[in-house]
């Protein structure tokens, strides 16, 4: 007599389906073409879910690395720049400022360039402003090291290094470091003459001039707060022509902590890059802000110029 075999009850939800053996489903018979099609459909639906997902999280962090908020790049940080241009009306701040022949801006504007400073010479100054914040620095993300005036960044305030540590600072910050300063800042200021056609001898160096050192720390004063839109002119009243010469290379060193000018209808930036040199005049017609850094360090030296000789500083020097 031949053994009967029993067929084993299916369990409910095997094999991918979505009831029992002896129920109809939405799509019809279990192993039907319309039940196989419809499990295909919702595979297909899950796929393109996936993927969208996928692009929508790619598409938010592309973004929040490079906002989109009408941004024209005016130097990308991979691209070597040669003296580039860019021409802005002046504002109507000049008219009621003191004229000086051969500095008064006639043409106004901001200027980009890769070629003056060597990034040799700019990792030199990199190191001077690294071994003089190593001697103080502030608690929040700002630090300030003028070798002017001496002014150091100190926790939450600031010091005079050279009242503070006296001789002992020949050691950190040499006569040689101060000759390299004095050469770059020579370089800076014919280069501006040049851009903007004037007498570089009727161009003097200004205050504040200083390094900086940016990172991501949270602010803890005022001195901190970088991001702010400002215009130079107001901010520091002797400023004709702002520089910033940076010594640190964007998305390499740091992200954030680029340079926005904000114009009416569309804000322009410069992406640091070492030995790079960014000027332009202070007036309002350059209204311009730092973006805040997100992670990593910025070092940058900000050098400035008067038309002004009242408002002319020395160049720092031990001798």
């Amino acid at each position: 007599m031949a053994t009967r075999i029993r067929r084993q009850a299916r369990v409910p939800g095997e094999n991918g389906d979505l009831a029992g053996p002896n129920r109809r489903t939405a799509g019809g018979r279990p192993g039907s073409k319309k039940s196989r099609a419809h499990r295909k459909s919702w595979r297909s639906h899950v796929l393109w879910g996936a993927l969208f997902s996928l692009l929508a999280v790619s598409v938010f962090f592309f973004l929040w690395e490079y906002p989109g908020d009408g941004m024209e790049v005016l130097a990308p940080h991979q691209e070597d720049i040669k003296h580039k241009f860019f021409p802005v009306p002046c504002s109507q701040d000049y008219e009621s400022h003191k004229k000086f022949a051969g500095c008064a801006p006639l043409k106004c504007g901001r200027a980009v360039t890769d070629g003056v400073i060597s990034p040799q010479d700019a990792q030199r100054l990199l190191r001077v402003a690294e071994a003089g914040f190593s001697l103080g620095g502030s608690d929040g993300g700002a630090s300030i090291l003028d070798l002017h005036s001496g002014a150091l960044s100190w926790g939450r305030n600031f010091i005079n290094m050279y009242r503070y540590y006296g001789e002992k600072l020949k050691e950190t910050i040499t006569e040689e470091d101060f000759q390299l300063y004095r050469d770059v800042r020579l370089r800076i200021q014919k280069e501006i003459a040049r851009t903007f056609d004037l007498d570089a001898q009727s161009l003097h160096l200004t205050k504040p001039t200083f390094f900086s050192r940016m990172n991501s720390s949270e602010a803890k004063t005022a001195h901190d707060e970088y991001w702010h839109p400002h215009i130079d002119k107001v901010t520091y009243g002797s400023f004709d022509y702002t520089s910033l010469l940076y010594l640190s290379d964007y998305y390499q060193d740091f992200s954030g902590g680029r340079f926005i000018f904000m114009d009416e209808k569309m804000n322009s930036t410069v992406e640091p890059r070492t030995g790079r040199l960014s000027f332009f005049t202070s007036g309002s017609e350059n209204l311009h802000r730092v973006e805040k850094v997100s992670w990593g360090t910025r070092y940058a030296i900000t050098i400035s110029f008067t038309c002004n000789p009242e408002h002319g500083i020395e160049d720092p020097s031990w001798t």
